[in-house]
């Protein structure tokens, strides 16, 4: 009685493994995992410029119209809301926001302690007509375009 050989031959598994290393590269290009994770901190950037500039309007309800104490002067430059440019965090932390948002590339924690050094990452800047505008300046490139992530009101 013959013997019989069961089990796979080295041909059978060579092209199994390639067919799974196949997939594998297409499902990878279709997540993509980069675009992904920009994807994400421009979003958290979109919502962080609107918690912020919400917090300082709603300072400048309460006060008569008048905007926190540092914020840029009308019409000049945008500067970074840090502790050593726009110090915003006294007059707006934690009665209008609970913690001053972090850009997310920054990897440090939202600002809770305005006594000492921080920097947001975000930038602010009051027009002539007094319209202030926040704004993210490490948006990241999503699909061949870097957005431009501020709001204005």
């Amino acid at each position: 009685m013959p013997k019989e050989n069961r089990g796979f031959t080295l041909i059978e598994l060579l092209v199994v493994i390639g067919i799974l290393g196949i997939l594998l590269a297409i499902v990878l290009i279709a997540i993509n995992p980069a675009r992904q994770f920009a994807q994400a901190n421009n979003t958290a950037r979109r919502s962080d410029v609107n918690t912020l500039l919400n917090a300082i309007h709603q300072f400048a309800a309460d006060n008569k119209g008048v905007l926190p104490a540092n914020m840029p002067a009308r019409g000049a430059a945008a500067e970074n809301i840090s502790s050593v440019a726009a110090d915003v965090c006294a007059d707006i932390s934690p009665t209008y926001v609970a913690q001053l948002p972090t850009d997310p590339t920054l990897n440090v924690p939202a600002v809770s302690d305005c006594a000492v050094a921080y920097d947001t990452g975000y930038q602010v800047s009051v027009d002539a007509s007094g319209r202030v505008t926040v704004a993210a300046s490490g948006a990241e490139d999503v699909g061949g375009t870097t957005p431009v992530i501020s709001v204005t009101r």
